[in-house]
Formats: C-alpha cells, structure tokens, sequence
C-alpha cells in the first residue's frame, strides 16, 4: 500500500512518526559531517527541500533527540554508519529560518530578524537556570527580545553558542535556513543599504568571530557575494548548481521518482512527469526532479505547475520586466521553447541587477528558473553555456508572470491582439494607448529614461505579451530577417499555409520632431519602410497568401501612440 503524502511537511520528526513518503536523503548528513568544513552555505531553488534535510541534520544531532536515533533513523542511509550513530543526539544546535522574513520595509524585516533571533535564544531556555552560565551571560539573555538593540541582535547567537559550549562541553552547529529572504526584500522594497550592514555584522558575529562554533549550515536560493553579506567569512564553502558536492542531495533523482511513480501506480505517466517537473542539473548531474511539484503531483494525480504556484516570483518579474530590449529579446527565444548563451557568474550581485545582464541570469539559474544541460565548463567564468527555461512547469510560470506585467490593462490588451488580428486600427490605438499609458514606465531601466528608449523596451515586452496570450494560436517573432531587413514583431499562424487566421508584421516608430509633423506621419514611415523592405516575403516563403498578411506601422511620442 502506497504511504501517505503529508503535502509541505518540512518537519523529519512528524513524517517518520506517521511514515509518510519521504525519499532517503538521510546521505546528506553523513557526507556533511564528514567534510567538515567550517561553515557551509548550500544554494538550491525554492522548496527543493533545503528546510527538511536541515531540520534531519537537527533531528540527527542534536541532543534533544538523544537514543531516538534508531526511532528516528533506523533503516536509513546514515543510520548504516556506526560512526554516526555513535554520533547522534551528542550535539547542541541553535536553529534559525529567515523564510518568513518577507517585509515591504526595514523596520518590520529587522523586526521579522530580531523575533527569529529572540526564539531561537529561547529554545534553549534552560540555560537561564543553569549553574554554567554566569550571571554577565544570564543578564545578556534578560536584553533579547523582540524589541533588542541591534549590538544585542547581532551578538546573540555568538554569545549563545559561548553558553551551549560550556553547558554541554561540546561547540554547537548553527543551522540558518533561508538566509537570503530578507536580503531579496531589501533589494525589491528599497532598504538594501540597511538590511545588508545588519545582516553583515550578524553573519560575522555568528559564523566568522565565534569561538565556540563548531559547524555552520546555512540554505538559500542565491549565493549573495561581492555585496558584504559574506565579505568577511573567508571560512565558507559554497555550494551552488556547479560545484561538485551534494548534487543528488536535494531534489529527486530519476531512479528515486521511478521508484515513487511505481509505488503509486503511476509509472505509465513517466515521460510526462519529466516534461513537467525534470530538467535541474547540478554541476552536470542531469535528470533532477523538483520534489515539491512531483509529490504534489502523486498526491493528486494531475499536472499542474505547483512549484510556480507556490510563492510569488518577485524578484524575478522584476529584474526581467524592468531589463533592456536585449534581455527581453533573449527571453523571447527562451518561451518559444529556444536555448541562449551566457556567461555565468554565479555569484549575484543585487546592486548589478538593473545594469549588468549577467547577474539577471546567474539569479535566474539559481533560482531554477533556467537550466544548463550538459557538464559544466572547464573555465566558468569565461565559456558561455547553454541556458533554456527548465521545463513545462517554468514556462507557464513565465507564461502567468508576463500575464501579470500587463495587469493594469490586462482587457485592453487582450482587445489590442483582437484588434490587430481584426484589421481594426482604431480599436488597437485606443487599446494600446491606455496599455502604454499603465505599463510602459514598467518596462525601462533606466533611472531617467529617454524617450527613444521606452518604447524600444515597451515592445519588447509587449511582445512576451503577445508570446504568453497567444500561444498555441501563434509563434510570435521579433527582430527576424524578412526581405531585405528585419522586421519589429510578426505573428505567425501556427495553422499553416492552409489555413485561415491573418498572420501579422509590425514596424515600430518612435515620432521624429526634426522629420515629422504629425503621429501620423510616424506611422506612414513605418508603413513605408515595410514596403521598402519587403518585409512579408518571409512570410510569403511560408506559404501564407499575401492577402492573409495585416501590416501595421505604430508611433510612439511619449505615452502617445497611434497603430495604422
């Protein structure tokens, strides 16, 4: 009989108590503990089961859970080593999670920090009566609260560590999942500067200058570098998509999701499951399965993009909707279903985000968002590698999220691709000028903007747009060679040279004061230059009739625009 699906369980304890599905990653623990690296900070995508192999290090080390290891453990992997058994229920642990620590500003993220602090110090109130510490120490503990300095805050889980370790005679492990959340609210709620000098002198104090550490475990989606979070913790091993440890750790590997889809009777939906849910590589370790999405999926039996679902993707919109037209460009190739080149630097850098291009797409590889096939190149830094979105589930998430750019118009816009696809130009003025108006500062970058330039981002993202609401219906293409030149944007009928939906060509113009009059003149320019330059010959070499082809010029000036 196939276990029960306890759906989001993160806690170790609770699944084995009822012996619910989990798949073995008890490994994880053993190879951990036997590095034996200072501080390790782990980078895996969101619910890829960073929390639950977290709290199986807590439940395996710490003293709370003394001669329950055969409870616990017994018949997995860890519990093979004698080594470790010897090991567990021997150690002190100080858990924190920053997961919820997730505020539009500073005050309330320092507040959301400080409380996570505050509760971890308590779990081990015991020392408070203790006759180890000493009353500087006990009157340190009186100072933490919700409402503590910030000397005190930073301070904390080092001066509780100094505690442990006498108490107990041996150096605690420090487990902080998480990390990075607050760190990508400051980025997208403006209090960057803030949040990152506190979370510096806190990750210093706990990780770097503590004497009585034994081992740090720290998770998130990124690795935040070259920004003073970690400047100072040259003791930290970093764990990303391309380093060669723990790759088959977090996440379902093809064997481990053959094995659920048999349990379940679900083996014949096999090649479907990796549409939806395979695609992660970790340093070239292919074929790993997202494990929220596929247990989701055991659960009930149908495919939907649960993973995407799950949060909101923030920071991601942001930095795609908000990149220049060669970002935009480069994700039109991704959604109809293309690979890009890139040189990644995994290291991101949040500063760098608006202006540097490679740091949109070392957080989009962390994030899991994209996926690099194949093995990781001799020299990173420099070899472009192969990026493609990472499976069904993404491209709808991309699909929902590009949807959501255009919120503020959202039955405009689904009237503008009518319009144009009707041959009505004056509905698809009017609709595309109340678009233009609600969205086009969305898409520049730019701190103060030209004018040249917003409609040059505008259309890229328009057409994401277009991608998202059309597809199945229409391959949509931009920047293509046609004639002689290349056209703006074309909608390209997936019915065929046989078929009767209007295929679509469009010039964009932005309005010309030194040669121009008039919006109108703009867009007889852009007109003319379709004919000039041919540009429906491609589409003509696709079969399609000359008469099925619709030919638009479109003016901007400003947030005016005028399609004709």
């Amino acid at each position: 009989m196939a276990r029960s699906i306890k759906i989001g369980a993160q806690g170790f304890e609770g699944i084995r108590a009822n012996g619910s599905f989990y798949v073995d990653k008890t490994g994880f623990v053993r190879d951990w503990w036997l590095a034996q690296d200072d501080v390790t900070l782990v980078c895996r995508p969101r619910r890829f089961g960073k929390t639950l192999n977290l709290d199986t290090v807590r439940c395996f080390l710490s003293t709370e859970f003394a001669d329950r290891g055969e409870e616990l453990f017994g018949g997995l992997e860890v519990w093979e080593d004698p080594a470790m058994r010897a090991l567990q229920g021997t150690v002190p642990v100080v858990e924190l999670s920053f997961a919820d620590v997730k505020a539009g500003d500073w005050e309330n993220a320092r507040a959301g920090i400080a409380q996570v602090l505050r509760v971890a110090v308590e779990a081990h109130g015991y020392l408070r009566e203790s006759d180890s510490v000493s009353d500087g120490d006990r009157e340190f503990l009186s100072r933490v609260s919700d409402n503590m300095d910030d000397i005190t805050a930073t301070a904390c889980i080092k001066r509780l560590c100094s505690m442990l370790r006498v108490e107990h005679g041996t150096a605690p492990v420090v487990l902080l999942d998480e990390y990075d959340a607050p760190v990508e609210c400051a980025w997208t709620g403006g209090y960057w500067d803030e949040a990152s000098g506190f979370m510096r002198q806190l990750m210093n104090s706990t990780f770097k200058t503590n004497p009585s550490l034994g081992r740090g475990l720290i998770t998130g989606v990124t690795r935040v570098s070259r920004e003073s979070i970690f400047s100072d913790l040259n003791n930290l091993v970093v764990v990303t998509s391309s380093t060669p440890l723990y790759q088959t750790c977090f996440g379902f590997t093809q064997g481990e999701v053959d094995a659920a889809l048999a349990e379940y009777g679900l083996t014949a939906k096999r090649d479907d499951v990796r549409d939806w849910y395979d695609g992660f590589v970790f340093d070239g370790h292919e074929h790993i399965y997202n494990p929220w999405s596929l247990t989701q999926y055991l659960q009930f039996g149908e495919f939907r993009a649960y993973w995407a679902n799950t949060s909101d993707n923030g920071l991601v919109s942001e930095v795609v909707r908000r990149g220049d037209e060669d970002l935009k460009a480069d994700f039109e190739e991704l959604m109809r279903g293309g690979e890009v080149a890139k040189v990644i630097d995994e290291q991101v850098v949040f500063s760098e985000l608006s202006t540097t291009p490679d740091a949109v797409w070392a957080l989009l590889l962390a994030a899991g968002y994209v996926t690099s096939p194949g093995a990781v190149p001799e020299f990173p830094e420099t070899t472009p590698r192969r990026l493609r979105l990472t499976n069904r589930e993404v491209e709808l998430a991309f699909d929902r999220m590009v949807r959501g750019w255009f919120s503020p118009a959202r039955v405009r816009y689904d009237q503008f691709s009518r319009a144009l696809l009707e041959g009505d130009t004056r509905v698809a003025t009017r609709c595309l000028a109340d678009v233009t108006r609600a969205c086009v500062s969305s898409f520049d970058s730019g701190t103060h903007p030209s004018e040249s330039s917003e409609p040059e981002r505008f259309y890229h993202g328009l057409v994401l747009g277009l991608l998202a609401s059309l597809r199945g219906r229409y391959a949509v293409e931009s920047n293509r060679e046609s004639g002689f030149g290349r056209y703006d944007v074309a909608l390209v009928p997936n019915d065929g040279s046989e078929g009767s939906d209007p295929a679509v060509v469009m010039e964009f113009k932005v309005f010309d004061d030194w040669e121009e009059r008039t919006l109108a003149d703009t867009v007889a320019s852009a007109r003319a230059q379709i004919e000039e330059k041919r540009y429906v010959a491609g589409l003509v070499e696709r079969g399609i009739v000359p008469g099925r082809i619709r030919t638009y010029g479109i003016a901007f000036r400003g947030k005016e625009v005028l399609v004709g």
